[in-house]
């Protein structure tokens, strides 16, 4: 049984893909509950949201086109705790082509690197060159606070500028 239910839907503009959830996360039964995790205030900053969700709130994405999902639906903790086979690859793939959202967009460069079949020095950061169906991928830094030595909110800014723009 998945950590966290995915918040999927026909004609989304966006959905998220985390790596898993954190044990926060899964504790609190919602997405990027970690208070030191920028998710929620930043899909603020870049206009993506009218105000700052509290992660309870998460089902309220739906109402902007915004969907959330896992790349190790079945797994919970930091990156660096999971193992090969906590990934599926697969299930996430057969999910963009039933959803067909318009951008899928990796919240960590350790989920698009399982994705993708690449080493995370291969991924780069903002829109890749690889697109299932109609669906585009974008990497974005991760908003985890083990990761803010690599955050940098102008990649979502720009993740959020196309969409608004496309």
């Amino acid at each position: 049984m998945s950590v966290l239910p995915d918040l999927l839907t026909p004609n989304l503009k966006i959905v998220f893909c985390g790596t898993a959830a954190s044990d926060i996360s899964a504790r609190e039964g919602a997405y990027y509950a970690n208070p030191t995790n920028y998710f929620w205030r930043t899909l603020h900053n870049i206009d993506l949201t009218p105000y700052q969700l509290e992660p309870k709130e998460f089902p309220k994405l739906l109402d902007y086109r915004i969907g959330l999902t896992d790349i190790a639906k079945l797994a919970q903790g930091n990156d660096a705790g999971l193992k090969k086979d906590d990934f599926d690859r697969e299930t996430l793939r057969e999910k963009i082509l039933k959803y067909q959202p318009q951008f899928l967009a990796f919240t960590s460069k350790k989920g698009a690197s399982e994705f993708f079949q690449k080493s995370t020095g291969k991924i780069h950061y903002g829109l890749q060159d690889a697109v299932l169906g109609k669906t585009r991928f974008w990497v974005l830094t991760s908003p985890s606070g083990a990761a803010r030595g690599y955050w940098d909110e102008s990649i979502w800014q720009a993740l959020a500028d196309t969409v608004n723009n496309s």
